[in-house]
């Protein structure tokens, strides 16, 4: 190691909380960094312990666990970070699957121990809309996020701030959801409007379907939909 890296390692304020990705589905799919991230911190926050604790097993880890998730967030961030600049402790966050803070927890805590002078690291790793958004075949060089799409208020809002996006969408649904949404996609954007639909990204039964909003719901009404679902939409034609 040269005597630069070693003085720049030496004089870096350590870390006190880590976001760490987990797998999205396969179990492989997460860095050896990670691994030992998880290994030396002093407590991990996880958004179910039970799904956390399965990845800790796979790989042999035995550390503590905590919950942190969307319900007690608020109440938690600033007690946890307290502690992180108190009594020096170091933090990793992990989701259930994916990235923490993309639709999942974590930008609470992140801002809190920002607001108190706290490093945070974010290590690279899985994100569902990455793999779906890339194989589209849909331009990647310039596109929209929009999460989970509302519930009922906002909805249909959203439903013509999509239709009208020059960008590639990508959004998150759920199971129980897609069909209401290509259905509400098909009338906002035309049924000619090409989208992609992956599910069940990198498990055994993992599906993309990429036409027309119309055809593609044709596949889906064939049968039970299962898995978590990431929809990515063709931007507008600027002719």
């Amino acid at each position: 190691m040269s005597s630069f890296n070693l003085r720049w390692q030496l004089e870096r304020k350590k870390t006190s909380l880590y976001l760490v990705p987990t797998p999205i589905g396969n179990l492989e799919d997460i860095t050896f960094r990670a691994v030992r991230i998880l290994r030396e911190v002093d407590l991990i926050l996880a958004e179910d312990t039970r799904t956390t604790s399965k990845l800790l097993k796979h790989y042999e880890i035995r550390n503590a666990l905590k919950s942190y998730h969307i319900h007690n967030e608020h109440r938690e961030a600033e007690r946890l970070t307290a502690q992180m600049a108190d009594e020096g402790l170091v933090m990793a966050l992990v989701s259930d699957a994916g990235t923490p803070g993309i639709s999942d927890p974590g930008f609470l805590i992140v801002r809190a121990a920002l607001q108190k002078g706290l490093v945070v690291e974010c290590l690279p790793g899985a994100t569902a809309f990455v793999p779906a958004l890339v194989k589209s075949g849909f331009p990647t060089d310039r596109f929209a996020f929009e999460g989970f799409l509302p519930h009922k208020k906002g909805r249909s809002t959203m439903m013509e701030k999509i239709a009208d996006e020059e960008r590639t969408i990508v959004v998150y649904e759920s199971p129980h959801r897609l069909m209401k949404t290509l259905d509400q996609l098909a009338v906002a954007c035309g049924p000619e409007r090409r989208i992609s639909v992956s599910r069940e990204l990198t498990k055994i039964y993992e599906e993309t379907q990429t036409g027309p909003v119309e055809e593609v719901k044709k596949h889906f009404e064939k049968g039970n939909i299962k898995g978590e679902i990431v929809i990515v939409i063709e931007g507008k034609s600027k002719k």
